[in-house]
């Protein structure tokens, strides 16, 4: 195993960025650095996200090897473990044929092990990387209302915050390398949980023949009851207006199932976690796969007798 080489010292005061995964998350990463006068270039397999960069300043570019050989810093946003071991040997063997090698910065939320064999496998080509998954929606972004969990050696964590900083000044350091992994574990338990909280919240209130809107007045704002959840969420419900989806269920039961694998292999009981769970895949079975889900108060609001609007079929 040879030891890391040196990172490139960037030709002017900001590093070049490269983004590989341009869909939601990456999309909206490479539209903020760009807006903040980075030098962005990316790659995605879909010829639309490819568009979507170049129609905001940035390159698109043909291959991870050519993003890799013209960036300093690589941030890394996908959907599948599939697509980040693809992804991983593409930026692997690029370091391999070049004495550059940009830090990687990982934010995918995918299974531990997978992650681990990422970092493996670029530091056996002198390749530093941090595991940094993000806490919050593209939409919260705006509102530099995302934490991300960084992980990893500190001097590469050093070298990343600048960047991390131009999403949000929410950056703690949280450990070793997979340990953001895991604090985002957490942190979308609890999620998951408060999605299904706050639609039979919802459900509720409208069986007493409340108004849900009054509801969110009162609670969103409380410091004991509301969260950013509940306000970004419960506003949905509220309206009975699910789309465009800050996160679609289907790509939400990607996550629940990797926390549901993490605690099972931990011997860990999630019993309010796991009763979520069939809420989800009710959705799923409802028609709601392409709805935020924060439509689980639809799942709720038919179980109770409640109509359904339009939008939400």
């Amino acid at each position: 195993m040879t030891s890391p080489k040196k990172h490139p010292t960037p030709t002017n005061t900001r590093p070049r960025i490269g983004i590989i995964g341009l869909g939601i998350m990456g999309g909206v990463m490479a539209q903020e650095l760009l807006r903040q006068g980075f030098k962005v270039c990316g790659f995605d397999i879909a010829p639309a996200a490819k568009t979507r960069l170049k129609s905001h300043g940035g390159r698109a570019l043909a291959s991870v090897q050519a993003v890799s050989d013209q960036s300093d810093i690589v941030i890394v946003s996908l959907a599948t473990s599939n697509a980040l071991q693809q992804v991983t040997q593409s930026l692997a063997d690029a370091a391999a044929k070049s004495k550059h090698t940009p830090l990687v910065i990982e934010t995918s939320t995918l299974p531990l092990a997978d992650k681990m064999h990422c970092a493996k496998a670029l530091k056996a080509v002198g390749v530093s990387a941090l595991d940094c998954p993000i806490s919050g929606t593209a939409v919260r972004m705006k509102d530099r209302a995302w934490t991300i969990y960084a992980s990893g050696p500190k001097a590469a964590f050093q070298q990343a915050l600048p960047i991390l900083n131009a999403f949000t000044d929410s950056v703690p350091h949280v450990g070793a390398y997979g340990n953001g992994t895991k604090m985002k574990y957490a942190a979308n338990h609890l999620v998951a949980i408060y999605n299904v909280a706050y639609a039979e919240s919802v459900t509720l209130a409208r069986k007493m023949g409340l108004d849900p809107q009054q509801m969110l007045d009162l609670f969103g704002p409380s410091p004991v009851l509301g969260t950013g959840v509940m306000r970004l969420r419960m506003d949905m419900m509220v309206k009975q207006q699910y789309t465009p989806p800050t996160m679609k269920v289907e790509v939400w039961q990607k996550d629940m199932q990797v926390i549901g694998d993490m605690a099972k292999s931990l011997n860990c009981p999630t019993p309010v976690f796991t009763a979520c769970a069939s809420v989800y895949t009710a959705a799923m079975a409802q028609g709601l796969a392409l709805h935020d889900t924060a439509s689980t108060a639809e799942v709720l609001g038919r179980m109770a007798g409640l109509d359904s609007p339009t939008s939400a079929q």
